[in-house]
């Protein structure tokens, strides 16, 4: 009889992790999402859409336009028949399968000995070889990069998929593991149910277990305690009465797990003083919400395109946009990688190189509470769960406006078998009144002019949700050359468990690390850093780092009415120690990456700033455990020597890592890099006081960097566009108004 009530309970638990990790259900929430029925239909064969002064339909655009001509339709495509176009293409699903089937073959798979593969994804052609490659060019060599482990051991692999040749590449002495496997994490979260104390343990917590929800948490590295064996940590949750289960944690429950064999190590109990938080007001769903009729939702807005979006999307992965192109895909790791990212010059009309590769390399989430149960929380998002792997398919009308095109991510499970993370990525084009340029002259000047243009954007969105939390990341590029990156956070707090319901219980000089946000629930005090790799090819792969500084001159006796000025000194950074900046409000900088073999017709070096936006830095101990492994915050912005396996900024392995294989690291070598293939990074970063109005779900939150050209055109790329017009634009009426 307890066997089979065991059973019983783990079928539910194992349910409730699959439904967690591998269903993306949308739970819409107040105010109320979008849906098809709220917004006008503006398509191109709506007559419900017309052009003022025309009062007709608007005619279809010919298929010669190379315009889309409808809104995508966002269904699941069939990708068994995709083939490479592009030598930074993903893989396919077929090329996947035959990276399977090659392996299976292989001297190191063939042993009864358990395996896993954590990561098959495209080996990009040397970047030499892809700057020359030209569409209509054979196609290059097509080779998988292949992470797996083997009999408890880290493999990295290169496959030839033509040849069928494998390469198994030195792995070294570094420390630490493969991303996890999303099987890794399911396994991970049930595993506790075997254990007769785990489950004895919360039944005298009060719930019961089909109530019960749990988490994988890594657990970076504190110690040699923790060596020559991957673990895991689990908490745990009750899901009952609420679809929020993370406001109901059982506090000061810990286990830890040996990850392989699934070996219950230890349990920690020290929270059974600690209520688990009541489930009321927790839910976020729309539906579970109660509307005060008072309350003043805006109407629906749409932006409606009656001739189709002005992008298009060539062989599943060129984006073409007004004067821009790129190549885009999805990635298990990094989520979205933008390549080849190439502007028109309006005065010559030649595509020039911008940036060759730019994407998301880390995340690391330190908490800041050092007790039992949370000293460990100190995530690296990409390295340790995928950032790519947690993406969300993206709701239409919601995460992404109507006329927006779907991007599917293919990907390899743990046994190597492909499958499809189907809306993961959407492109679309964005209108927020904003303004490009204007001009109005003073009526002091006799001239009547007024000159305006208005700013449309090709945006770029994944969504991530790694467990509680949401990161919506964009790229946003501009018709005058800028690229701006943006990342969102919203989701759910991970909280912790209080006996306390109101301030006025909490001794003074108590440390409570963080706010109490309902009644038994803190918000953890908490940093975001999101650190972007951007290999910049400014007209060229050759290019210099400049930090130009920005520096008070102060005016000699007599020169001037003026006592001090701002200037402008130039300094080219020799070796990347001379580019490992902090940032700094009173010792100002721009940080330029420029061509010194190209000049504009004055004389300026062509080139493109990094304009940091509102960002945070870790105020961590450099020699704290965590703060060592995410070294690569240490500095807002380094710059390196282009080197291909110098990608992710907390190393390639970053599971239970030490530190030892990181961007700090890297750019301790003092590489020289003035006129060289350069990378840039730049860490994004957030400090996270919670407050009550981010209970139940917070309210997104965004910040932004831009990457904007300096003397790279030789006058404003925009001069040219022209205003918008009454009779270009579309009059949408409601039909039972038409």
């Amino acid at each position: 009889m307890e066997s089979r009530n065991f059973l019983r309970f783990l079928f539910i638990f194992l349910s409730v992790s699959l439904v967690l990790f591998f269903t993306w259900v949308h739970l819409p929430y107040a105010p109320q999402p979008n849906s098809t029925t709220d917004l006008l239909d503006c398509s191109t064969n709506s007559p419900w859409c017309t052009s003022k002064n025309r009062f007709q339909p608007i005619n279809k655009p010919s298929t010669a336009d190379n315009i889309l001509e409808k809104p995508p339709n966002p269904k699941h495509r069939n990708h068994e028949s995709d083939t490479p176009h592009h030598p930074l293409d993903p893989l396919t699903i077929s090329e996947i399968n035959k990276v399977r089937t090659i392996l299976k073959s292989h001297t190191l798979f063939k042993s009864s000995s358990p395996c896993a593969f954590h990561s098959i994804v495209l080996e990009e052609p040397d970047k030499t070889l892809v700057l020359k490659w030209k569409k209509g060019d054979s196609m290059l060599p097509r080779k998988a990069a292949v992470v797996a482990r083997v009999a408890g051991k880290s493999y990295v692999l290169t496959v030839d998929i033509s040849t069928g040749e494998v390469a198994v590449q030195e792995n070294g002495s570094r420390s630490g593991y493969p991303t996890m496997t999303i099987e890794d994490m399911t396994s991970s979260t049930w595993a506790p149910l075997s254990n007769a104390d785990f489950n004895r343990t919360i039944i005298e917590r009060g719930v019961e277990l089909q109530d019960l929800a749990c988490l994988p948490i890594s657990l970076g590295w504190f110690g040699e305690n923790e060596e020559n064996r991957r673990l895991i940590k689990v908490q745990c949750y009750s899901m009952k009465g609420t679809a929020n289960f993370y406001m109901r944690p059982i506090e000061g429950l810990t286990v830890l797990l040996d990850m392989d064999s699934k070996e219950v190590v230890e349990i920690s109990d020290k929270g059974r003083g600690i209520p688990i938080p009541k489930a009321a007001n927790t839910d976020y769903r729309y539906s579970a919400q109660e509307i005060n009729p008072e309350m003043m939702f805006v109407n629906p807005i749409s932006i409606e395109q009656p001739k189709g979006p002005s992008f298009t999307v060539e062989d599943e992965h060129l984006v073409k946009w007004a004067n821009w192109e790129f190549h885009l895909k999805p990635d298990p790791r990094a989520g979205v990688i933008i390549s080849r990212a190439k502007v028109r010059d309006p005065d010559s009309g030649e595509m020039r190189n911008v940036m060759y590769k730019g994407y998301t390399s880390e995340l690391f989430v330190p908490y800041m509470d050092p007790t039992d149960a949370w000293y460990f929380k100190t995530y690296m998002d990409a390295g340790e769960y995928g950032f790519g792997l947690q993406a969300m398919p993206l709701d239409p009308l919601n995460d992404c406006p109507r006329n927006a095109y779907y991007m599917d991510g293919v990907f390899a499970a743990g046994d190597g078998t492909p499958y499809v993370r189907s809306h993961m990525v959407c492109v679309f084009e964005s209108y927020a009144g904003d303004i490009g340029w204007r001009h109005s002259e003073s009526p002091i000047t006799g001239m009547e002019i007024r000159e305006v243009r208005p700013k449309v954007t090709l945006v770029v969105r994944m969504a991530a949700s790694v467990a509680n939390y949401d990161y919506i990341v964009d790229w946003e590029f501009q018709t005058d050359g800028l690229i701006r990156i943006k990342v969102g956070l919203s989701g759910i707090l991970m909280v912790k468990g209080t006996s306390y319901v109101n301030t006025n219980q909490v001794p003074g000089q108590q440390n409570l690390y963080g706010t109490l946000l309902s009644e038994n629930v803190i918000g953890v005090i908490h940093d975001h850093y999101i650190t972007f790799y951007l290999d910049m090819d400014i007209d060229g792969s050759d290019n210099s780092f400049v930090k130009v500084n920005i520096q008070k001159q102060r005016t000699s006796p007599g020169e001037s009415p003026r006592r001090s000025y701002l200037k402008a000194i130039r300094n080219v950074a020799k070796t990347e120690k001379d580019a490992q900046i902090q940032l700094k409000l009173y010792d100002p900088s721009e940080f330029h990456v420029v061509n010194p073999m190209k000049r504009t017709r004055v004389g300026n070096p062509v080139g493109y700033k990094l304009v940091p936006g509102g960002t945070a830095a870790s105020l961590l101990d450099h020699d704290d455990p965590p703060q060592k492994r995410g070294a690569f915050t240490n500095n807002q912005i380094w710059v390196t020597p282009y080197n291909q396996s110098e990608q992710w900024a907390g190393g390639l392995f970053v599971y239970q890592s030490q530190g030892e294989d990181t961007l700090a690291v890297w750019s301790e070598r003092d590489r020289p890099i003035e006129n060289k293939d350069i990378v840039l990074w730049y860490t994004l970063g957030f400090h996270h006081v919670p407050c009550q109005e981010d209970f139940p779900i917070m309210p997104t939150v965004s910040s932004s960097f831009d990457l904007k050209p300096v003397n790279f055109f030789e006058s404003n790329p925009i001069l040219r566009i022209p205003p918008n017009v009454e009779k270009d634009l579309p009059v949408c009426k409601p039909a039972a108004s038409a």
